[in-house]
This record gives C-alpha cells, structure tokens and sequence, in this order.
C-alpha cells in the first residue's frame, strides 16, 4: 500500500482487439494484468469496452450474467496481483445500454464509473445512450479523469476535471472504422490529440486494434502515454496486441493551462467555478 503524498506514478496501457468473444476478452485481460504488475506498474487501462468488445452483433447476444462475471474476475485480478485496473464494458440496462468504465482499486473494489457521454458509429447511437456526469476520482491520493473514444473530440469533459485538480487523463478508446478513415486518422495524428497543450495534464490512452468477423472496419491502434507537453512517454503500434508502460513524474503536470482558463477572462469565472462545484458533487454518483 502507498502511503501520503505520492510524486510519481507508473502507468501500463494496453492495446486489444475490440471484436473478440467475452472469453478471450477476459483471459487476455487477466493475463495483461499479471504483466502489468510484473513491470512494477500501479496502475493498468485497457481499452474502450474491453471485456465485452465493441462489435455489437456479439455484444448484442451476450448474457448480462456473463458480462458481470467477467468483471467479476478482473477485480479478483486486481486484488489478486494488488494493482488499479481500469476496463470497460457495455452494460445493458432498461434504456439501451451504458458504455462504461470501472475504476477498480488494489483489493478489488470498484471505486469509481464512468459512463461515455457522446456516442460514436451508427451502432452505438442505435444500441446505447450517454452518461450524465463528468469524471473526477482519486488513485492513490492524485486526481484523475476519464474519457472514453469521441469523448476526447469534447475538451471540456476533461477541461473542467482539470481545473478541479486532476492531473492525469485516462483515455479508453477503440477508433475502429472503414479503412479508410483508419488510414486517414493515422496519416492525421489519429484520432485522440493529446490533452496535454491545452490543459497540461498527462494523458493516457489504451486504443484497440484488428477487424470485426465481417472484415468491414479496421482500428488504428497507436495507444500512447504523453507528456502535459504532449511529448511522448511511450506509444504503441498500430497492429498488434501489446502493452506501453510509462513513469509519470507528477511534478509536470502542473494544469497551468486549465487554471489560466479559470482566471481569464474574469467573467467566466463565476461560471466555471459552478461547474466545477457541480462536477464534483455528481462525481460518486454511479451510473444506471
């Protein structure tokens, strides 16, 4: 267990494929897990929707009871191996499903969920709605934001977590589409810009790769940890399954750019200041 203040934190990220059956999601998750902690890391992500997958024609026939087993045994792994794991899932519930996020601490407890706000894919906008908080949760003592995919295309869903003291961005995603717009996205910089210039926190994304049973799409893969300068630590590449590991020195993201934005200009900061009270008085709230 760490103990007070902390300066610096090691962070895996995790590159899967979205399309897969629930149970090769979940042996592969158990098994990056044991390598995450096996590099000395304290905290693994994993991509957008990592135990049930993202291709809906098998997220639509799977058993909730076989959905929650799984996160079941991702917190027994958590436990087991003493480690923060952060995976994904889509939920159903009584209006559509919920793609979330579980924040799950060292002894296995679920300490924080996140539930994606800006739906993306004709699929997703067909099968799922969004959440109705922003992401604000402590990892050892630092705050910490979430994002999921599109969500990172909307700044002031980390912005405003930022401004109320997080430093690090965790950014699950799976960028699938036509090969096309994969092609495009990595000539372009992909689809997650870093965070960091514009708000100086770190920020962390676990990207999907491979393509769905029907071949149709494609993901683009290069997951990265970067730098607030939005340099980066580590980065991942577009292909293959693997896991990028980086030591985050606390000290650097300083979130000078997000507390400028508070200060000035002087009107709107009665106005972010509520929002930032509100963001924080939602943050415990679990999604349903």
């Amino acid at each position: 267990m760490i103990r007070g203040a902390i300066t610096s934190l090691q962070v895996s990220c995790v590159q899967m494929h979205w399309a897969k059956p629930l149970a090769f999601n979940v042996e592969r998750t158990l098994y990056f897990v044991g390598k995450a902690a096996e590099a000395g890391s304290r905290v693994v992500l994993f991509p957008e929707t990592s135990l049930t997958g993202y291709y809906f024609p098998q997220v639509l026939s799977q058993d909730p009871k076989d959905v929650q087993a799984a996160l079941e045994k991702t917190r027994e792994a958590a436990a087991r191996h003493g480690i923060w794991v952060i995976a994904g899932t889509l939920r159903k519930t009584p209006r559509r499903y919920l793609n979330l996020a579980h924040v799950i601490a060292p002894d296995g407890a679920i300490t924080h969920e996140y539930a994606k706000v800006h739906m993306a894919g004709a699929d997703e906008k067909k099968y799922c709605r969004g959440g109705e908080k922003l992401s604000l949760f402590q990892i050892d003592g630092v705050w910490c934001s979430l994002v999921i995919c599109r969500d990172g295309r909307h700044p002031e869903l980390y912005r405003i977590p930022a401004m109320a003291g997080a430093q690090i961005l965790f950014h699950p995603s799976c960028s699938s589409d036509e090969v096309e717009a994969v092609a495009w996205k990595r000539v372009s910089g992909r689809a997650q810009q870093p965070a960091g210039p514009s708000t100086r926190m770190f920020h962390c994304v676990a990207n999907t790769v491979g393509q769905p049973p029907d071949g149709k799409q494609s993901s683009s893969g290069a997951s990265f940890i970067r730098e607030p300068n939005g340099l980066p630590l580590a980065e991942a590449g577009c292909y293959q399954e693997e896991m990028i590991t980086a030591v985050l020195d606390l000290s650097r993201a300083d979130r000078a750019y997000a507390l400028d934005s508070l200060e000035q200009p002087r009107f709107l900061k009665k106005h972010w200041k509520a929002m930032i009270a509100e963001v924080r008085q939602r943050a415990d709230i679990k999604p349903r």
